[in-house]
């Protein structure tokens, strides 16, 4: 690992320490982080801290209503699945013929993440939970300025949450459109019932939002606007510990959460291309992984669902039969189409590290704001992860009560020879797992994290009449028109945030290495 070259167009280099690091999307969370662990806070600590600071400096991406995961080293890798359930009320006759609607009630599913940071500080907290909370409520209380890549997400969302008609709609619009449009960069936007919130939650371990008075606010305005949301469902929840999954890719392994999340499907890619020479900026190595991809989340779409209903053990997927048997269908053409094999015998990233202690966490609303649901007097914005069910009769993954939805977000971890590496991660929906891809095959390839996070991206866009595949403008125009030319369906695309953004630590001989990308505003730092 060469830490001086940088091929790509960047002006950032990886952040060296041996203390702790962290890095994050947002740099005054990835601040909070790095207070902590000067507190003498531990790694996990510093994760809660930049966690519950995203909630209020990153609103467009994350918040207080949404989901968790995440991973932890602490000699041994435990994982976290911190991701709630459809409520007890939501059955398929709920669901309209025209599909599961984006935005109200019907796609929120009981928000998952304070009860990530509760599990999390409960095994490996120092400072006190109210402590650890204590930026984001500054920052709520006392404003801060809106960064550049935040306010343009934003206003982007002005045209998508403003027309919004309805009762349940109109807390959300009044706390984070105040005048009627977003906050611009650099304006200082403060939210007074965000810091009364999390207070609560500081002062109460969590416990207020499923069993208390945030509970019962979340349920009366359910109750009150048409939502299926009840004291139950949130009483109901618990965040679950969960056995990573892992495949070796090249010497490195690569771990991710089991179903219901999606990084069975990076896993499953990286197997399909152990079976391939790939060599850096090769246009047919771009084919490769494509298809590779392709298959991969066919079969993600078809068997990643709720635990309690999946229809075999996701490592079936990556028993070596059938990652043989899917490999033998990439060739030296594009596939026109792709389908899941037989069944075999949408977000915030943070990662930080000290000296013993290392922490993949991921959180989100799905869909930026999520639900554009907001619970008056709070600031809880409500996710929309309901979204991610299906409709079809008989799958695993089939819209349904207490039930949880295939997940897009999924922090991605690496060791080698059973050491740790350190976390790793690229937040963006389906972008995700073809991100984790992108960056182990470029860290494999001897590139350091910074110049693994800067490599142009490309990203394929499952739809009905075939697959889309996006090249980032960083990608020569001779591999486009060579996939082209193989029957790939290519197109250039300007916008950068849907190629997602990526935050790693490594461990480097006596050195951590932190990197940001540069598709965000994000911050590393090190000590």
């Amino acid at each position: 690992m060469d830490l001086t070259h940088y091929p790509y167009p960047s002006r950032r280099h990886v952040v060296l320490g041996r203390r702790g690091a962290v890095a994050t999307s947002q740099p005054l969370a990835a601040l909070a982080g790095m207070e902590m662990l000067l507190k003498g806070g531990s790694a996990v600590d510093a994760a809660i801290a930049m966690a519950a600071c995203l909630t209020v400096v990153e609103p467009t991406s994350n918040g207080i209503g949404g989901d968790l995961f995440a991973q932890v080293w602490d000699g041994k890798l435990h994982g976290l699945n911190a991701s709630g359930r459809s409520p007890l009320a939501l059955t398929p006759e709920r669901v309209p013929e025209g599909g599961m609607p984006e935005r109200g009630w019907l796609p929120v599913t009981v928000p998952g993440a304070v009860s990530g940071w509760r599990a999390l500080h409960e095994r490996w907290g120092r400072l006190p939970f109210a402590e650890v909370l204590a930026p984001a409520v500054r920052y709520a209380e006392e404003g801060f300025p809106v960064g550049p890549e935040t306010a343009r997400a934003w206003r982007r969302a002005e045209g998508v949450y403003l027309p919004l008609q309805g009762p349940e709609f109109r807390p959300f619009q009044e706390v984070f459109f105040p005048g009627g449009r977003a906050p611009r960069a650099g304006e200082v936007w403060h939210s007074p019932l965000h810091a009364r919130t999390l207070r609560e939650i500081a002062e109460s371990y969590g416990e207020s939002l499923y069993r208390g008075p945030l509970a019962e606010a979340m349920a009366g305005f359910s109750e009150a606007t048409g939502g299926l949301l009840t004291r139950e469902d949130l009483a109901a929840h618990r965040p679950e510990w969960v056995e990573p999954l892992a495949y070796t890719y090249r010497g490195l392994t690569v771990h991710e959460l089991p179903p219901n999340g999606q990084g069975l499907a990076a896993l499953l890619a990286l197997a399909l291309l152990e079976g391939f020479d790939l060599r850096p900026e090769d246009p047919f190595g771009y084919h490769l992984q494509i298809e590779a991809m392709r298959l991969a989340l066919a079969d993600a779409f078809r068997y990643v669902a709720d635990p309690r209903f999946l229809e075999l053990p996701p490592q079936a997927l990556l028993a070596a039969d059938y990652v043989a048997e899917r490999r033998r269908l990439i060739g030296e053409r594009a596939l026109p189409q792709v389908l899941p094999g037989l069944k075999p015998e949408g977000t915030v990233y943070l990662v930080v590290a000290d000296g013993e202690v290392m922490v993949s966490l991921i959180q989100s609303n799905y869909q930026g704001f999520g639900s554009g649901v907001l619970i008056p007097g709070t600031g809880i914005a409500l996710q929309n992860r309901g979204l991610g069910f299906s409709l079809e009769e008989g799958h695993p993954n089939r819209v349904g009560p207490g039930k949880r939805p295939y997940h897009t977000i999924i922090p991605g971890f690496l060791t080698q020879e059973g050491k740790p590496l350190g976390p790793f991660g690229v937040m963006g929906g389906f972008m995700q797992p073809q991100g984790h891809v992108q960056v182990v095959l470029a860290l494999a390839q001897g590139l350091n994290p910074q110049a693994a996070l800067d490599r142009p991206r490309w990203q394929v866009v499952p739809g009905r009449v075939g697959d889309e595949v996006l090249l980032e403008p960083g990608i020569p125009q001779a591999t486009a028109l060579f996939l082209k030319d193989l029957g790939h369906r290519v197109r250039y695309e300007a916008e950068y945030g849907l190629f997602g953004r990526g935050q790693v630590v490594l461990r480097h001989r006596e050195a951590l290495l932190a990197a940001s990308d540069p598709r965000a505003e994000g911050l590393a730092l090190a000590w």
